[in-house]
């Protein structure tokens, strides 16, 4: 059921057909915000759109492939037409493309086509939305990020992060998760929260479904930063297995 608490405030998903990115976007329109569903794949994306506004959610379908300039253009262009703001944007894009490779096999171009998404997908997108989340009064972006991701865990040999050597996956995720505290700090003063966040090993299309969790269960924190009050934190990069935003990943 639809709550009124957030039913002024309008949001941005990105990378969504199904999995994490679809049930933040059912969890967010369920708070009462409106939505805009952002997917590469326009026929995917319209039905999972139609199905969840079928349900009663405020659920919209925009065309975004976040390595296409002019499809962020454009759908920036339409959220400031039709609203004018932005109050949350979840960069949930992002790919992973060398599952069971050695590290010694990983190609260039694999390396730059996950940099292309997961990084500066991430930082065209968030750049595009700064003037739609300076009107809101409080503007949050929240990164979809991962462990495998931290330098610390990574150079710590004990850790298991360490042995996984994901080359074209981790190299990007250290990189977007850098882009969190820099951004946290350049858009503290004008009231943007900016985190980072690890769902959890959920099992999605992204992990081959590997995962021992679920998309419902992934979202949980996801949704909970997209929906932060301007008193709490930024620049933090938090786990969600146990849905406490409070549980911090080392960068």
């Amino acid at each position: 059921m639809t709550t009124t608490s957030h039913s002024s405030e309008v949001g941005l998903v990105t990378g969504v057909n199904k999995g994490i990115g679809r049930e933040v976007v059912r969890r967010l329109a369920d708070e009462g915000m409106t939505v805009y569903l952002g997917a590469r794949d326009g026929e995917g994306g319209r039905r999972a759109a139609w199905k969840l506004g079928g349900e009663g959610a405020g659920v919209r379908f925009v065309q975004l492939d976040v390595t296409n300039e002019a499809h962020i253009d454009a759908a920036i262009k339409n959220i400031d037409e039709e609203f004018g703001w932005l109050d949350a944007l979840v960069n949930n894009a992002r790919i992973a493309i060398e599952w069971g490779d050695a590290m010694d096999q990983v190609t260039v171009e694999q390396v730059r086509r996950t940099y292309e998404v997961n990084v500066f997908g991430a930082v065209a997108v968030t750049r595009a939305c700064i003037p739609l989340l300076r009107r809101s009064p409080v503007g949050r972006v929240v990164n979809l990020s991962s462990p495998l991701g931290s330098l610390s865990l990574m150079s710590d040999p004990e850790h298991p992060v360490s042995r996984l050597g994901m080359l074209a996956y981790s190299s990007p995720k250290s990189a977007h998760i850098s882009v969190t505290p820099l951004y946290a700090t350049a858009l503290r003063e004008s009231g943007i929260l900016v985190n980072a966040v690890s769902p959890g090993h959920v099992a999605t299309d992204l992990n081959g479904h590997r995962g021992h969790r679920t998309a419902e269960q992934g979202e949980a924190t996801p949704v909970k930063l997209a929906l932060l009050s301007a008193d709490r934190p930024t620049g933090i990069f938090v786990e969600s297995e146990n849905g406490a935003v409070e549980e911090l990943v080392p960068w």
